[in-house]
């Protein structure tokens, strides 16, 4: 405990550069964040206002938007702060809190992209039975299961993390508290921790990519088997958004957390993160907005000042 108290505060120090290309970071990174909550926030009027958009497809869109609202929120505002400085400072338990928060939201959002796969499986594998499958009661337990799995996850890897001394240095090559760039300046052996990332990582995460990879090849060979070439188009079309979204989350993120320690690149590491916690957020409605034709209805008629037809 005496080693811990060593290190009171963390500096930041991802993307600090002289000071035009802080002003230059910190316009871009606004500009992104801004357009990343607009977009959520429409996301989540429109899938809980518009009556057109009540089924569970649009409900586990809504939580998505939702966790990428909060998700996104962890990391940039801090960080735009840390550009209208000469360094970023962070408390330790602010740090701490930072983590929790990023993974918790971060892992809640993977279990979700696996229960969306599992929606289209329903939807299009077994339609007769798609409202008894996935009625309301059988939504909200998958999405309580989610935000369960993820708190433990979350939980885990926080506990683990900053029960290691830091010591030797306090200063984080990466824009915000990430487990990789605080397992690279602690003072202690870190066997356990990549343990732990690995098995309790890629336990969710290869575990949700394996259901997502199940459902798809489950769809691919029942679309397969439609006759006409509209209605497999018309089948692929509803999957083709979420495929997007799945690729960009699993494919940065796999790479940042389930790769050796010994290979940890501070600025490889920190352009990585940026899809995966910045970027993907931003992308993630403009990807359903453009691929959804009854998401650009409602907004058409939200635009248009129509009322909506609210639903409980």
């Amino acid at each position: 405990m005496q080693n811990r108290t060593l290190v009171m505060e963390f500096i930041i120090r991802g993307f600090l550069g002289t000071q035009n290309q802080r002003v230059l970071f910190f316009v871009v990174f606004l500009a992104i964040y801004l357009i990343t909550v607009m977009g959520n926030l429409m996301i989540i009027v429109l899938t809980s206002a518009d009556s057109r958009l009540s089924t569970p497809m649009y409900f586990f869109l809504g939580n998505l938007s939702f966790l990428d609202l909060f998700c996104i929120s962890t990391t940039v505002p801090k960080m735009l702060v840390s550009f209208l400085e000469d360094k970023g400072v962070i408390s330790f338990y602010g740090c701490a809190a930072q983590l929790y928060f990023f993974l918790f939201l971060a892992c809640t959002e993977s279990v979700i992209l696996a229960s969306m796969a599992y929606d289209r499986y329903v939807a299009i594998c077994d339609p007769l039975h798609y409202t008894i499958l996935m009625n309301r009661r059988v939504c909200i337990q998958m999405i309580a299961i989610s935000w369960v799995a993820g708190n433990i996850s979350a939980a885990t890897h926080t506990v683990n993390t900053f029960r290691l001394p830091y010591c030797r240095s306090n200063v984080i090559n990466h824009f915000f508290c990430d487990i990789p760039a605080l397992l690279n300046i602690a003072c202690a052996d870190i066997y356990i921790n990549q343990v732990v990332v690995l098995v309790v990582g890629g336990f969710l995460m290869l575990g949700c990519c394996f259901l997502i990879i199940i459902s798809y090849m489950r769809i691919i060979s029942s679309v397969l088997r439609i006759p006409s070439g509209q209605g497999r188009g018309k089948a692929f079309s509803t999957c083709s958004s979420h495929l997007i979204v799945v690729m960009l989350f699993y494919g940065t993120g796999s790479f940042t957390y389930l790769k050796p320690t010994s290979s940890y690149s501070a600025n490889e590491d920190s352009v990585i993160s940026v899809f995966y916690a910045i970027i993907t957020p931003m992308l993630n409605p403009i990807i359903y907005s453009l691929r959804n034709k009854e998401i650009q209805e409602a907004m058409k008629k939200m635009i248009s000042g129509k009322t909506f037809s609210c639903r409980i």
